[in-house]
């Protein structure tokens, strides 16, 4: 039982048009009672849910208006904590929000710790671990799509999937508790190819779920995307270019970009953390140097290559240099500059490449729209259909993971001949596997660990 109240500024610090001060818990209509005048003679203590009133917060100790505020009152269970629930709207600004925060705290509120309200939520069972990801997964979306991906989850879609898995295993653990505590009863048996068929097919689920996460990280945490090749082949200007501005020096001197710079875009919702790195190459110059190891440094962690041919300049040993630097990763080739007279042999390109690159001119634009609907393709493949699932989150990926080699084990259990209940043991594990990802199973540090995330007053 939660019996403390709590409150904090909810909005973000500095000007604006409003502020939004929360209180939740058992005393926060009291409180707001306490310090709101209203402009017609209410009291907020008797007032119906979910309606707004206006007025004056007021601080009756020293006879003093805070400030002119609309009171949104909610009654449990209907509110975001299925506590009762107070929003002060007051003017944007720091002041005034900090000194009603401050107003609330004199008269009976906790200050609430980072996502304490969600937390809530999850505690009184308005929501499952997954949904709270969700809620947070919801502020930091970078695009539509990963704004559409978090609201989706939020509404159900990874509780309602684990659900259906956890149940089945439940299903499997129950019958075979039913054989062995009572072996004389009518308890319809089953034999191993029925288990094992049980055990192979949430196996199965657990892997279609699997096989969207890489997807789905994209969508959340973004692509991470280099732009490599040479110096000058136009790596800074294709940047300028996909931002539509000018965020990186552009010159004809090889070599100035010395370090890596990281902007972050979207391409038809997919969110791309890009980097624009130094030319590699050769060289005795010592910051020049630095930065072409960073280069390499950031070829390591990315999951796509853009790799920068220039099509008024003959190929070199810089790029066939540079080629043996991307082996095995994922690699999308760009033949720059075809606005210039073509200097390059097409036909080692289409070899090099196999036969899969753009051409474009980072300088007029010209192919740009052909790069970014490769890109889209590259990550999605055949799209995604108005309502596919995407598993986003990687703790969720971790935890399915591990649920799957319970799984396994069972059916090595099975094809050892051991009894039933050892059988039992890893389905058991499998469960709490899953129960991690909707908080059934999660213990206090992990619950707090995901709920410090969040930021104060959400």
């Amino acid at each position: 039982m939660i019996d403390d109240t709590i409150a904090a500024i909810s909005t973000p610090i500095g000007e604006g048009g409003i502020s939004i001060i929360r209180i939740s818990g058992n005393d926060a209509v009291k409180i707001a009672s306490s310090i709101f005048k209203a402009k017609r003679n209410i009291d907020l203590n008797s007032v119906k849910s979910h309606t707004v009133h206006y007025g004056f917060i007021y601080d009756r100790k020293n006879d003093e208006i805070y400030d002119e505020v609309l009171v949104n009152v909610m009654k449990s269970p209907h509110t975001y904590t299925k506590e009762d629930v107070v929003e002060i709207n007051c003017h944007g600004g720091y002041i005034p929000a900090k000194r009603i925060l401050e107003l609330v705290l004199r008269n009976g509120a906790r200050l609430a710790e980072p996502g304490e309200f969600t937390k809530r939520a999850f505690l009184n069972g308005r929501l499952d671990i997954s949904q709270a990801e969700a809620v947070i997964d919801i502020i930091r979306s970078k695009t539509d799509l990963s704004n559409k991906y978090a609201l989706m989850q939020l509404k159900g879609s990874v509780k309602d999937k684990i659900t259906k898995i956890k149940n089945d295993l439940v299903a499997l653990i129950a019958h075979i508790f039913a054989l062995m505590d009572f072996p004389e009863e009518d308890v319809e048996l089953f034999n191993d190819d029925e288990l094992i068929d049980g055990i192979n097919k949430s196996i199965s689920d657990i892997d279609e779920i699997l096989k969207t996460s890489e997807k789905g990280r994209i969508i959340r945490e973004g692509l991470n995307t280099a732009i490599i090749g040479k110096p000058n082949v136009g790596k800074s200007s294709l940047l300028n270019a996909l931002l539509n501005e000018n965020r990186a020096i552009v010159t004809d001197i090889p070599g100035t970009t010395r370090d890596i710079i990281e902007e972050h875009l979207s391409i038809k919702g997919i969110p791309i953390n890009l980097i624009d790195t130094a030319g590699i190459r050769q060289t005795d110059e010592i910051v020049e140097r630095i930065g072409v190891e960073r280069s390499r440094e950031a070829i390591d962690k990315a999951d796509l290559i853009m790799f920068i041919f220039d099509s008024s300049r003959p190929l070199e040993k810089d790029d066939y240099d540079i080629l043996k630097l991307i082996e095995n990763k994922k690699v999308l080739y760009i033949l720059n500059k075809i606005d210039l007279p073509s200097a390059i042999d097409i036909d080692e390109v289409d070899k090099l490449s196999g036969g899969k690159y753009v051409k474009l001119s980072s300088f007029t634009k010209e192919g740009l729209d052909i790069l970014e609907n490769t890109v889209y393709n590259i990550v999605m493949v055949d799209g995604l259909s108005h309502d596919e699932f995407l598993l986003t989150n990687m703790r969720h990926k971790d935890a399915l993971i591990k649920a799957k080699e319970n799984l396994l084990s069972c059916l090595r259990t099975i094809e050892s001949g051991l009894t039933e209940d050892f059988v039992s043991i890893d389905l058991n594990a499998a469960i709490d596997h899953l129960g991690l990802i909707t908080g059934e199973t999660a213990n206090e540090d992990l619950i707090n660990e995901i709920f410090e995330r969040f930021c104060v007053g959400k």
